[in-house]
């Protein structure tokens, strides 16, 4: 019985953990910085419009400077339409 209840909880507590994780890059910022924080443990900050500005915060630590793949790239305003005026014949 003690074996039956221990299975039901080791099944009830693996379920309950969440098999996926958050999203890590962010789709508004071009740019990401990777930071290590040991051999295996990482995560991104995503919040850097260009290269040199990620660069520049990389500097000194144990990170590094990635181009977002999920950037979701710049929302061009609506504008204006160039209407010309086609002449009638």
């Amino acid at each position: 019985m003690r074996i039956l209840a221990l299975l039901i909880l080791t099944i009830a507590t693996v379920s309950a953990t969440p098999s996926a994780r958050a999203q890590t890059y962010d789709p508004k910022y071009p740019v990401c910085l990777q930071v290590y924080q040991s051999w295996r443990d990482y995560y991104f900050e995503c919040a850097y419009t260009s290269l040199a500005q990620c660069n520049m915060s990389a500097s000194g630590r144990a990170a590094q400077c990635i181009i977002n793949p999920y950037y979701a790239g710049a929302k061009a305003s609506p504008g204006r339409r160039d209407r010309r005026h086609r002449r009638v014949y």
